[in-house]
This record gives structure tokens, sequence and C-alpha cells, in this order.
């Protein structure tokens, strides 16, 4: 009988699972459970209690998540542990919260997070930091990090990290709970699906110039379920139960990725540099929407910038990278702007670099076909975000156009993976795109 609802889910936590990607039993994974159900109520001891977190555990959720789910899991609880409650209020995952959370879990065993995407990051990397372990009941369908093993804290100077932590013994998705939470959240987590395509296209497009190790598998779990979820876009502005639990699948899946893969590349390339820039340095212009949210549009943007380029009738002309080192320090201060100067210039292309890969892609077809393989039309997103009630542009979020061509023009300094955007700027076609995107000018053209 499957525990988790999905045999192949079922086959990963017990180590059965065969790789696609090397043919062999894949390892087991590091959680003990994994489940979505229909609702948690009244099996909560029975899901905890296997987990051996401890004897006495702290119950950490947020105001909002603590009226949603939180006091009737630490009620269940008592059953089987002793329970302290722990509602915090905040809005970002800091270091200063991390050490909050660790601080009023001091006396706790282990910890038990119910909540989402701040919640669980800052649960995930205190329990980390301190050896304990710790157990999820999520409240929202917003984001796909409750199946990942790293956890995004700010740091004081305002930079996202994406730092390493550990694994929820177990993840418990209440399917009632979240189509009954507010509609923005499930527009977020279906906007952070959006960049399946720009994503792989990004990473092959880094493995056939660079090598950049590569993996098929992350894709292939969850290409039934994407297609699956596009369809049924509109129920999740609806909370329909059926969507809900599509779109917590494929999260599941894509935050699997990064556990037997390694590496983000899969779920995380210029869409999310995009939606990472914007959080960095919006600054009070920020219009309070969440990483999904931005990661959504983004994936729009990156989606048309792909489309025309590799579906263009010649390759595009490279030339060395140009990097601003005056504009950066003073546009990102002096810690960030040296941290930006160190990642652009790792994957800055020299003169010979571009005349390889200029030679490279004039057997144009051959060259793109890997990417136009896997490449949604832009369309296709746009009709999932539409359906969805959903942000399509950065504009209808509230981001100011002169901020999201800033963003669309410097996203790729913030990381050291090649992506699209490297490709653009190199080739002299990012400034008129990131206008033309951001409706700040009439034409739009990407002659070369």
């Amino acid at each position: 009988m499957s525990r988790s609802g999905h045999p192949v889910l079922d086959a990963m936590l017990a180590g059965t699972w065969i790789n696609p990607d090397t043919g062999k039993p894949g390892a087991r994974l590091p959680f003990q459970d994994i489940r979505i159900m229909d609702k948690t109520d009244g099996a909560e001891a029975d899901l905890i209690g296997p987990l051996g977190l401890g004897k006495r555990l702290a119950v950490v959720a947020d105001p909002r998540t603590w009226d949603a789910l939180g006091e009737r899991v630490a009620r269940a609880l008592k059953s089987i542990a002793s329970i302290d409650t722990v509602v915090i209020d905040v809005d970002e995952a800091t270091e200063v919260h991390v050490k909050e959370v660790q601080e009023k879990t001091r006396h706790a065993d282990g910890v038990v997070a119910v909540g989402s995407g701040t919640l669980q990051d800052l649960v995930k990397h205190a329990t980390f930091l301190d050896g304990r372990k710790f157990a999820t009941f999520a409240t929202a369908a917003s984001m796909n990090g409750y199946t990942s093993v790293t956890a995004s804290i700010t740091a004081p100077n305002g930079f996202k990290q994406s730092l390493k932590s550990h694994a929820s013994q177990g993840i418990f998705m209440d399917v009632e709970v979240a189509a009954s939470a507010p509609a923005f959240l499930a527009r977020a987590g279906l906007g952070d699906c959006m960049c399946r395509s720009t994503a792989q296209v990004d990473w092959r497009l880094s493995n056939a110039l660079f090598g950049t190790t590569y993996y098929e598998a992350p894709f292939i779990i969850q290409e039934e379920d994407e297609a699956l979820l596009f369809a049924q876009a509109s129920g999740v502005d609806k909370g329909d139960r059926k969507a809900i639990k599509t779109l917590y699948r494929v999260l599941t899946w894509v935050g699997l990725g990064t556990v037997f893969t390694g590496t983000s590349h899969h779920g995380s390339m210029s869409e999310h540099m995009i939606s990472h820039w914007i959080d960095m340095f919006a600054g009070d212009e920020h219009p309070g929407t969440l990483h999904g949210h931005q990661v959504g549009y983004a994936a729009v943007s990156m989606s048309r910038l792909q489309n025309a380029i590799f579906r263009a009738d010649g390759p595009p002309m490279l030339k060395p990278t140009v990097i601003d080192e005056d504009w950066m320090m003073k546009r990102y201060g002096p810690s960030n702007g040296a941290y930006c100067l160190s990642e652009a210039r790792a994957k800055a292309m020299d003169q010979a670099t571009v005349d390889r890969i200029n030679a490279a892609m004039q057997d144009w077809d051959r060259f793109r076909a890997p990417l136009l393989e896997v490449m949604l039309h832009t369309e296709t997103l746009e009709k999932a975000l539409t359906d969805c009630g959903g942000y399509v542009t950065a504009m209808s979020s509230g981001l100011p156009a002169p901020l999201y061509r800033e963003a669309l023009m410097h996203a790729r300094d913030i990381r050291n993976r090649f992506s699209v955007l490297d490709i653009a700027d190199d080739a002299g076609l990012l400034a008129p795109f990131a206008a033309s995107e951001a409706g700040l000018t009439s034409g739009g053209s990407m002659a070369r």
C-alpha cells in the first residue's frame, strides 16, 4: 500500500527508485516520510510519532499558520510528547530570526514546523545548526522548498544566501488546509513551477557550451504532473482540491531534484536570478510580492527571450563580456558589489571563449535542437498564469517598469550560473529586450 500516495515517491523513500540518469537504484532519500494527504486532521500524532524527534517538541508557527493548523497540531501532539509552542511573526528568513528560533526552541529535543516558505527555512536552518531533527506540516502550496535541503536566508547586508541545511524527517501536506489558504499563496506556488522549461533550456545551454554537469531525471519525474498542473491552473485559484494536490506534487518533485542531483540548476536559473535580484535590490519600490509570483512573470520573460534567440533564423554573435565595475560597486555597495564582481568575473567570456562559442553555433540547427526540444512556447506559460489569476508581467504586480528593466539587465550579476541572460547581453540583445519587456520602448526589436 502506498504511504505517500505516489508509487515513484514511495520507491524514492525506499531507495528502490531507478534513477533514469544512471539506470541504477537511487540512494535512499534523507526523509523518513513524505505525504500529500486530503487532510491530516486526527492523524498528527500517528504521523510524528515514528519519526523519533524526542520526548519534548517545539511546535513553531506564525500567527496565521497557528490559526490555520498549528494549534491543532500542538494539541494533537500532546498525546505523545511534552509540547512547547512558539509563535513568531516574521516576513523574511534572516540570520537574526534563525537565532531567534534557536533560542526559543532551545529546550526542545526536536521541532515541528507548521507553515510554508519563510517559517520552513528558519526552522530548517536553525535545527541544522543545532543538530536537532525537525518535521513539517505544510500550510500552503506556495513554494518548492519543503523537500529541499537548503534554506534561503538573508544576510545582514540584505544578500540572499542559499545555505546548506538538512532534510525534514517528515513532510505532511494537508490539501484541505492549503485549499483554504489565501489564493495568492497557491498562485505563488504555481509561479514557482513556471520555470521548468526556462531552467532546462538554460541548463542544457550551459552544458553544451561549458560542459556543466547536467541531469535529466529532475525533469522526467515532473513531466506528467507539470502538464496536468497547467491544465488545472484555473482550479489553483479556486482552491480546487485536485489542482492543489497536483501543485503539491510538482513542488515536491522540484525540491527532491535538489536532493538527488546535489544542485538546484533544474529549478533555478535565469528566472530565479531575476526574482532574487528584485528581492535584494528593489528596496522601497518592492511591491510585496512573493518569490513565486516573481519567478512566474520572470519565467514568462525568459521564455520570450529564449524563443526569440533560439527560434531565430541564425545564431547570435557574441562579443567578450564587458563588466562595468564602477557601476556595480556604486549600485550594490562595497560588500555586495565585491561579491557580484567575483561572480561576474568567474563566468565572463574572453575573446578566445566567444570565438569558440560563435564557431560552435554556426551549425545552428544542430546546436539549438536540444534546446528547442524542451522549450515551451511563451503562450503556454502566460495562459497558466492567467488561468490562475497570477501576474503575467512584472508591472501588473506593481513593480515599476524602470526597476524591472534594471532587474532584467543585471540579474546575471548575482550568480556564477550561465544562462540565456549571458548569451543575450554578450550579443548586444539584452538591453533592447529589457526595455521592450518593461514596456519602455515602442519597438522592442532584437535585430542583430
